[in-house]
């Protein structure tokens, strides 16, 4: 009887010794083993890990990256601006050792090394890094967090600045800034605009002045270009060169009327009929006979 006690007392403590003695560790963790409370270098791998019962302690390490958002931190930049800056931080563990061993709770610690290194970025850069050179300042950050975080078997794969929140003044001071700076774009643009168009016009009006037709076809191009609107007054130029060739013409024209009508003997447009030459010339005569007379 006491034999089958015996054995019944073997048995439970082997399974209680295989309860304790086994444990499952998942891809993404590693187990440190504590050996009468002093850890053992190696580390137990994926799996089921055998352990000595009553010995030895196996506690598991995440190796997964971990996702820290960093709070925002008030803080004054180097041109005396004030600014409020939050970040996130991308790190995970390379010596599961190290990370129990050596400091108590390591993703307390990363995030107070977060946020003095922020700040201290942040007094360290302008106003104008903190806008437009981000990349060069999540790399200091990066190298600001990562200097601590080795001793501790950690590394910082990435720091990302998320927002850099300013007051209201400077947004103001900033929209107006940009204002200006567009318009002056704007008057620059419009200035070289009619550079170029008065040398393409200076160099359009030499090569015209050597063709007079060709302010001709201009000017026809123009009325045709104003007669497409309706709704439009037309104010047509009479050419100058037009009324010349009609002044040079017309007295010759008038002339050469005149001497036709009289030996004609048209009627003028009153119906009386023009008296013919020799009727006109017998006062002369009479008139030089009366002088011969006396």
């Amino acid at each position: 009887m006491i034999v089958i006690y015996l054995l019944l007392a073997a048995i439970a403590l082997f399974l209680v010794g295989g309860a304790l003695s086994g444990h499952v560790v998942k891809q993404f963790e590693r187990g440190v083993v504590y050996r009468f409370g002093r850890v053992r270098t190696e580390t137990r791998g994926p799996g089921l890990a055998l352990i000595v019962p009553f010995a030895d302690r196996l506690q598991k390490v995440n190796m997964q990256i971990v996702t820290m958002p960093v709070p925002a931190q008030d803080g004054i930049t180097r041109d005396n601006v004030t600014v409020r800056v939050d970040a996130v931080v991308y790190f995970r563990v390379i010596d599961p050792v190290r990370v129990v061993v050596d400091v108590q709770d390591y993703q307390s610690a990363v995030a107070q090394v977060d946020q003095t290194s922020l700040r201290s970025i942040i007094g360290k850069s302008n106003l104008d890094d903190l806008l437009t050179n981000r990349e060069r300042l999540n790399q200091g950050l990066e190298v600001m967090i990562d200097s601590p975080a080795l001793g501790w078997g950690l590394h910082i794969d990435r720091v990302e600045i998320k927002d850099v929140a300013l007051p209201e003044s400077m947004k103001r001071s900033m929209s107006r800034q940009a204002e200006a700076e567009r318009e002056r774009r704007a008057r620059v643009i419009t200035a070289d605009g009619e550079l170029q168009a008065s040398e393409k016009l200076s160099m359009a009006a030499a090569r015209m002045a050597k063709t007079p037709a060709a302010m001709e076809l201009r000017l026809l191009q123009t009325v045709v270009e104003v007669a497409a609107e309706k709704n439009s007054t037309l104010v047509l130029p009479f050419p100058v060169e037009l009324l010349r060739f009609l002044e040079r013409s017309t007295p010759a024209a008038a002339g050469t009327s005149v001497a036709t009508n009289e030996q004609a003997g048209i009627t003028t447009p009153s119906g009386s009929a023009a008296p013919p030459i020799a009727d006109r010339d017998p006062p002369a005569a009479d008139t030089s006979a009366a002088s011969s007379q006396r």
